[in-house]
């Protein structure tokens, strides 16, 4: 019985067989194409099968998804901006599967949920800050779909003092502050030369001064978001995942005394951020949690 999981991320495509035996190893991934998505995808998740029969698929997408649809319109994905049909797509390549969609945020908390820093608690939020901000949210032990199956994305909650112009069309968003893309841009308008996210961790981490006042500045606007959220909420976990959000990252004092100024509501005592240990295979675990239960149902 062959299980996939795939990811149609902001920067790339994934694609892993959800077995026991399979590691990180036997992921397999390519660049966001400019043109010819679905194409490439197929090739990615035919390559994936090696001619076995597939008996579920579980998909990640980042959004705007029509979950009931199975219908995806990425912001990074220029032919799909008027709505792919990937979930029909996928089922017409792989006819005795059963395949199940879902937005890249919910996957990200049921991986914590299941395998990560969320396992003990009923209530939580789960991020991870890359070029964009993934968010997921989980109330009752089960994760937040949304009408549309687009809810959990914190990257578009407003964050107070800031009004930085947002890809959304919005101003103020957490993604257009903290997000990757929005953090090299900031840095590299304060005489930073890296041009990626993951440059900026690492010149973080070895005491550049600008790229740890863009970690400063990212910390600064998590730590708010997460506490407004919070007290719609209640819930008492965070996890934060991305190049930015390793143990020692510069993110993490600012981000603390956020939280501690502004979730003051006695109920939000407890709450606590921490550093997610999923690293980049967070969707794609999260991706064949749904792929097995779409099995079961």
């Amino acid at each position: 019985m062959t299980i996939l999981a795939l990811e149609i991320g902001p920067t790339r495509f994934a694609a892993i067989e959800i077995a026991d035996d399979v590691g990180s190893d036997q992921l397999q991934q390519i660049p966001v194409p400019q043109t010819g998505a679905w194409d490439q995808l197929r090739e990615l998740a035919l390559g994936i099968a090696a001619g076995r029969e597939v008996a579920a698929v579980g998909i990640a997408s980042s959004g705007p998804i029509d979950m009931s649809a199975g219908v995806v319109a990425p912001q990074e994905i220029g032919e799909w901006q008027v709505g792919f049909p990937l979930v029909e797509s996928i089922e017409q390549l792989f006819p005795a599967a059963s395949v199940a969609l879902a937005l890249d945020g919910v996957c990200l908390s049921l991986a914590e949920r299941h395998f990560g820093g969320t396992t003990e608690v009923m209530d939580s939020l789960s991020i991870y800050v890359g070029e964009t901000i993934v968010g997921g949210v989980m109330v009752g032990g089960f994760a937040v779909v949304g009408r549309t199956g687009n809810a959990g994305q914190i990257g578009h909650v407003l964050v107070p003092g800031y009004d930085d112009p947002c890809p959304c069309g919005g101003r103020g968003c957490l993604e257009a502050v903290a997000g990757g893309a929005a953090l090299t841009k900031w840095a590299r308008g304060q005489g930073w030369g890296g041009n990626s996210v993951e440059a900026l961790a690492a010149d973080a981490q070895a005491g550049d001064r600008i790229a740890v006042s863009a970690l400063e500045r990212a910390g600064t606007a998590l730590g708010r978001a997460i506490a407004s959220v919070a007290a719609l909420l209640d819930f008492d976990r965070a996890v934060i995942g991305g190049p930015i959000a390793a143990p020692g990252s510069a993110i993490w004092k600012p981000l603390q005394n956020a939280i501690a100024l502004h979730a003051r509501l006695p109920v939000l005592t407890g709450l606590r951020a921490v550093p997610s240990d999923l690293e980049d295979l967070g969707l794609l675990a999260g991706a064949g949690v749904i792929a097995l239960i779409s099995q079961e149902g």
